[in-house]
């Protein structure tokens, strides 16, 4: 074994250990609960079974599957439209501002989840900032009841995610070749035809990847329903969750969980598929 390979293997080292410790483990711990029997007073019994899946498909369960599927989609939907404006506008802004615009973008970070989360609730409440502009702009009727909806879910989860879409957009867009916007009006095609037929499609695997981003975190996402929903609906997060610390039903609970972490693979590969089709079809662009 060369030298190069031996530094290469001891750098990478602590990355592919913490991954093993704190990825893969877990997740083979979580595969192996989903195969055995709740015990009589909870905790597991190493039993094998394959009941647990079988509960999996049961009609309720599918049916918050696909809530929270919808959910996701349309937190994931509103994330991208926001988001690819304002990408698009930072792109577009002279070099010197970009930084401090990404600055802006990412800023939210710099405070907990939980403390934005609770922001939302004091915005949206019926004693809230929104429901006193209104009165203040002379509304007069009931206040608003704008918090423990779905709605309010789908606004925390956009706001919450909203920055990793317009970094993932952004990097895409400023990775452009400027030459092929000016060959495309240089053949006729003016600013909205150049948009839809050159820098949206190639611009593609950025919106994918922070598409698929909003919509694997918020599938599984169980705060901000919590919060927000007040508990009126569920997604299958709170379900896990109330499996693993309520119900004390861990074999369930890891089940539920593992169908989770294959739909989040499976998207995850076709966002890397499209991405190297697309990374393909870019490189024949540029030659």
């Amino acid at each position: 074994m060369s030298y190069q390979s031996t530094r290469s293997n001891l750098l990478t080292a602590p990355a592919v250990a913490w991954l093993v410790a704190f990825m893969v483990a877990p997740c083979l711990l979580i595969l192996s609960y989903a195969f055995f029997q709740r015990g009589m007073w909870g905790g597991i019994e190493y039993t094998f079974t394959l009941e647990n899946f079988a509960r999996v498909v049961d009609p309720l369960y599918a049916k918050i599957f696909l809530t929270s599927a919808r959910i996701a989609g349309l937190a994931t939907l509103l994330a991208i439209l926001i988001a690819y404006p304002a990408a698009y506008a930072i792109s577009r802004a002279p070099r010197m501002r970009q930084p401090m615009l990404l600055f802006f973008a990412v800023l939210p970070f710099w405070s907990n989840y939980l403390i934005r989360t609770y922001a939302w609730m004091v915005l949206l409440n019926r004693e809230g900032l929104i429901n006193n502009l209104l009165r203040w702009f002379g509304y007069q009727g009931e206040p608003l009841s704008l918090l423990y909806t779905e709605g309010a879910v789908i606004v925390g989860l956009v706001y919450n995610y909203l920055p990793f879409v317009i970094l993932a957009i952004y990097s895409t867009l400023s990775r452009l070749n400027p030459e092929l916007m000016e060959a495309s009006r240089d053949l006729g095609g003016g600013p909205i035809r150049t948009f839809w037929r050159v820098t949206l499609p190639l611009t593609l695997p950025g919106v994918a990847a922070g598409g698929v981003f909003v919509f694997v975190l918020s599938i599984g996402n169980f705060v901000t329903p919590a919060l927000l929903g007040g508990g009126r609906f569920q997604m299958i997060g709170n379900v896990v969750y109330d499996q693993f610390l309520t119900a004390n039903d861990w074999p369930f609970g890891a089940a539920l969980g593992l169908v989770l972490i294959a739909i989040m693979i499976l998207l995850l590969m076709l966002q890397a598929r499209a991405t190297a089709r697309a990374s393909g079809e870019r490189a024949r662009a540029d030659a």
